[in-house]
């Protein structure tokens, strides 16, 4: 499914498990909100605000992590200190929920596009918020217009 995100007007793909395709048509924002609510929807198509994060793959290596990971928090500029030692994030035994943070940090700060949520087919989309114990995953709001055939 096609996604623009304003101002931007960047367009990619979004894998938001679904069975409905919606498209976006507004801006990304800040947001507390829960992962998925609805707004302005109808029978015939309709809006609905999203939260996105970018998180790690459940099938990706520990190794491509490793190497991804160290990239996100070195050259691509990712804030990985939550995940540093004695940080809310530090989990030295989940490469998982390590990656998806810094992962995530990286996707916000780099446009909320496809590409900054590649590392390499190490990452993907999800509607499902990773926040876990004190460890709390920042977000971004979409809204997406229903598209019906």
């Amino acid at each position: 499914m096609a996604v623009i995100l304003c101002p931007s007007l960047l367009l990619f793909s979004i894998f938001i498990i679904t069975p409905l395709q919606y498209t976006a048509f507004a801006s990304a924002s800040n947001s507390n909100k829960n992962p998925i609510s609805q707004s302005k929807a109808d029978n015939n198509g309709g809006v609905i605000t999203v939260e996105v994060w970018c998180v790690a793959k459940n099938n990706a290596e520990d190794t491509a992590l490793q190497t991804a990971l160290d990239w996100a928090c070195g050259p691509g500029g990712s804030d990985c200190r939550p995940i540093q030692l004695d940080g809310p994030c530090y989990d030295p035994k989940d490469i998982q929920k390590t990656a998806s943070y810094a992962f995530n940090d990286y996707f916000l700060r780099n446009g909320l596009t496809q590409d900054s949520c590649r590392f390499d087919n190490t990452a993907a989309l999800t509607s499902l918020n990773p926040s876990h114990h004190n460890c709390k995953f920042p977000s971004r709001s979409v809204e997406l217009l229903k598209i019906t055939n």
